[in-house]
Parts: C-alpha cells; structure tokens; sequence
C-alpha cells in the first residue's frame, strides 16, 4: 500500500469514526443496568432516591434538599465555570406498590447549563426485593446526536453502581475510574501507536512514524492541558483514543470566550515553540543523512497544521470563532488561514487535485456535529487586546509549523 493511499483510508477511518462518536443520528435511547445489593429495598431507597435520608452519599453530591412535595435540589462537587459548585433543581414523582419502589426524575434547572439540554432527559430508578437482597433498575432516556455522550453516561451509570456496592460494604463511595489511570492512558497509547502501525508499513520503518506520530499527539494534548492549567483548572486529564489521537479534558466548563480560544490555540501552540530549537539542532549536527529528526519535524508540522484548519471541530476554528465576533470577518479570516495551509502543501509539491480532496473532506468533516453543549450564561467576551493576542498567536502558530513543514521536505527530498 502506498503511502498516499494509507493516509487517504486513515483519514476516511477518523472521519467515519468522528461522524459516529459525535454526528450519527442516534435518536432516542434508553440506557438500562440492573444490580443486586445485599441490603433491602428502605436502604437502598433511601441511598438512591433524591428524597432519601442519605442521597449525599455520592462524593460528587454535595448536599440534597428536599423543596416541596416533588421538588429537591442538588449541589454537586463539579465546579461550574466561576469554580462554584453545580446546583440542579429535579422533579421527582416517587411511587411505591407491593414490594417494589420506584422514581421518576428529570432535570428542571442547571445553574451551569441551558435548560434544553435537559429537555429529553428522564431518569427511572427501580427498587424490587429478591432473594439475598435488592435488585436495583435505573434507566435514563435522553436524545443523543452521535454515541460518545452515550457511551460516557453507560460508563458513569456502571461507576456508580459499583460505588454504591462500596458504599455499603466499607462506608466510602469514591471509586476511581479504570479509564483515568496513568497505566490505563499509557497502554492505550501503545495500542493507538500499533494502530496507526499498517497505515505506515508493518516494517521498522512503519514503526517509527506511528512512534513519532503518537509522540506529537501527546505534545499537542500537553499543550491544551497546560492552557487549562493556567486558567484555573484543578483537575486535568488526558485521554487516548485509539486511531483518532488523544483528548484534555478540562475541570470545569469554560468561562470567557479569551480561556476558549487559548485553550484551543494551545494544542498547536505550545509544539509550535519546538521548531526552531529543533530546526537549530538539525543544523548544528551536520549529518544530512540523518533523516529522523526531519522526518519527526514534518509529523510535528502537518499534525498541528490540519488541527488549525478553521474548521468547526478543529482547534483553528475553535480560536477563530471566539475572535471574529460577525460572519464577514470570521470568512475572511478562515479563507485567509486555508488559503496559507493550502500554499503550505503546494509548496513541498503536492498535487492541486489531492489538496482540493483535502479540503473537501475537512469541509465536509467540518459540517458534522456543528451542535455544542449551551451553557446556561453566555462566555464572558474578548476585549480588543484579547482578540489581537490570540490572532497573533494563531498566525504565528501556522508560520511555525509551516515552515517546520517546509524546512524538512526540502531536506528529506534535497
């Protein structure tokens, strides 16, 4: 297989997966788990029910306060965008008949988010006695565009029901996710690196480029998770992806239109300041031949590069949109910013037809999942000096990884 080729299917496979995780039409879905608990059913009733005696019991449920005869409200120990304690009102109709208990929930007010993100959601939670114990059913069904949210509420339904087990047994209900582990984050690196393997040859040459490739992928999540870090967030995580990369997830929502764009901007931004260190190094060397360094300069390069196409899920678009406040400004600008990445490509001489292919499939890639999570208030806006500093650091972010670009092919083919 060509190498051409290979980069073609890897990236029709990362657009096929994006579109799943969050585009596909998924439509209304019900998530089911059912768990037996050695206690009975007025236990487990007064752990699980917003109106029991000890639904605080979670780590993540702060207090329960009980409003009215169907009303309670939650505080939660995830911060909102001020890092203040989440507070959601429910509506909850509880019902008991014979032997079996059971709740109905839904989500009336969010102080971090709108109130249509709650719109399709409800909760049910069963309580029935069986023979040793109680068999506990919780179900939620929400509308869902694309299976990532969905994968990640199935994850979360099962973290609880194992920390309520521990709850009961040891009086402690922090149970740490497998997925965050370094271990965990670590041997999913190494599979994304035997992933990419074929694409690039099964050879030691092959090798290597996947190695180089997942070695920029960290450098570039580094970078989001250190802008994180500098705004506030206390809690930061990476986490691997096989075939499409890696994610830094953020502590909290975000809370100024300047976090999101430094935030995005980061990714490429903070790999950008190894260019000319590296492009130094490569010259004071003096060994031509040696060809690993270029060939991790143009990985470094083209990875950064495509993730500031101004595209909607890109970090380019990400930092154009906060900057350019009306449609005639955000046009020109992302024109302007794909009009410099396409003479990148033609200057190590790629073929016209390949880069308008290109751009088709980032334009098509950037028309998939153009929804977002609302926040319940608007970002705090950029002032001018904002908006000048992240332009800045944007275009300069592209002169950098331009030139790393240019600077290697003109070696590697010299």
């Amino acid at each position: 297989m060509s190498t051409s080729v290979s980069v073609i299917l890897l990236l029709a496979i990362n657009l096929g997966l994006i579109w799943l995780l969050i585009a596909a039409p998924v439509g209304r879905r019900t998530l089911q788990i059912t768990r037996i608990f050695k206690a009975p059913p007025p236990r487990i009733a007064a752990l699980v029910s917003p109106f029991g005696r000890q639904a605080d019991w979670h780590p993540s449920v702060i207090s329960s306060e009980r409003l009215s005869a169907d009303r309670v409200r939650q505080t939660f120990s995830h911060p909102d965008r001020r890092g203040n304690p989440i507070i959601r009102t429910l509506a909850v109709n509880e019902a008991a008949e014979a032997d079996n208990i059971a709740c109905e929930t839904r989500v009336i007010e969010d102080s971090a988010l709108d109130a249509a993100f709650w719109k399709n959601y409800v909760e049910r939670r069963t309580l029935r006695p069986v023979p040793g114990g109680t068999a506990l059913t919780v179900e939620q069904t929400d509308r869902y565009r694309g299976v990532a949210f969905l994968l990640f509420r199935y994850i979360q339904l099962r973290r609880e029901m194992k920390a309520l087990e521990q709850w009961l047994e040891t009086g402690s209900g922090e149970v740490r996710g497998v997925l965050e582990r370094p271990a965990t984050q670590a041997g999913l690196a190494v599979l994304s690196t035997l992933l990419l393997w074929p694409f690039f040859g099964l050879n030691a040459r092959g090798l290597l480029l996947s190695t180089l490739l997942t070695v920029v992928i960290v450098l570039h999540e580094l970078g989001h998770m250190a802008a994180y870090r500098t705004f506030g967030h206390r809690r930061v995580r990476m986490i691997f992806v096989p075939l499409l990369g890696g994610i830094a997830v953020g502590g909290r929502p975000y809370n100024s239109r300047f976090e999101v764009a430094v935030c995005a901007l980061m990714g490429a931004g903070m790999p950008a300041f190894l260019v000319p260190p590296l492009i130094a190094l490569h010259d004071a060397a003096g060994h031509p031949s040696d060809t690993v360094l270029l060939i991790f300069l143009l990985i470094l390069g083209a990875f950064n590069l495509l993730n500031l196409l101004p595209m909607h899920r890109f970090d380019g678009g990400q930092v154009l949109r906060q900057v350019f406040s009306s449609r005639l400004g955000l046009l020109a600008a992302s024109f302007l910013v794909t009009l410099a990445i396409l003479w990148v490509g033609w200057r190590i001489g790629l073929p016209v037809g390949l880069l308008i292919a290109g751009l088709a499939v980032f334009t098509v890639l950037s028309l998939i999942g153009a929804g977002g999570v609302k926040p319940r208030m608007a970002l705090d806006p950029m002032t001018a000096p904002q908006r000048l500093l992240a332009g800045f650091g944007l275009y300069a972010a592209i002169v950098l990884h331009g030139y790393a670009i240019i600077y290697a092919c003109d070696r590697l083919t010299g």
